[in-house]
């Protein structure tokens, strides 16, 4: 299984060639940039860790790239994500968001089913990762 999270979820991989592309339309576009990770990737765990502080002063995606590779050296069996900040809209959200790496192997989620009273029937997706430890989740 294959988590979907973020722009270009979709699609292949990108290429570092792609990342820094899309760094540079990012500074482009005078976005602060920052480089998060997990190893819980569940769609609503919103709190990932920061690699580092904000690049609010890097204007090269050379920069950039330097500290997903740092990452990625760091974590590298953990999600990594890209992430894009516009201070225009005065808000706590991202203008884009994008997956940079990945642990070798994806374990999932479990929809878990619970039925109440009057027929109603609630869902609870559970992350196959997070059986194990912080830390330990994806193996050494």
């Amino acid at each position: 299984m294959r988590i979907t999270q973020g722009t270009f979820s979709y699609l292949p991989e990108l290429s570092d060639e792609q990342i820094t592309a899309q760094l540079q339309y990012c500074l482009d576009n005078e976005w602060a940039v920052s480089v998060e990770y997990t190893d819980d990737p569940h769609p609503r765990n919103a709190y990932w860790e920061m690699f580092g502080m904000p690049l609010f002063d890097l204007k090269d995606p050379a920069g950039i790239m330097q500290e997903i590779t740092a990452c990625r050296k760091a974590f590298p069996r953990h999600y990594i994500r890209v992430n894009g900040y516009d201070r225009r809209y005065r808000r706590q959200t991202m203008a884009l968001s994008f997956l940079v790496n990945r642990p070798p192997e994806e374990p999932g989620f479990r929809l878990e089913r619970q039925e109440s009273t009057d027929r109603v029937v609630r869902y609870t997706l559970h992350a196959y990762a997070t059986d194990r430890p912080a830390g330990e989740r994806y193996g050494a």
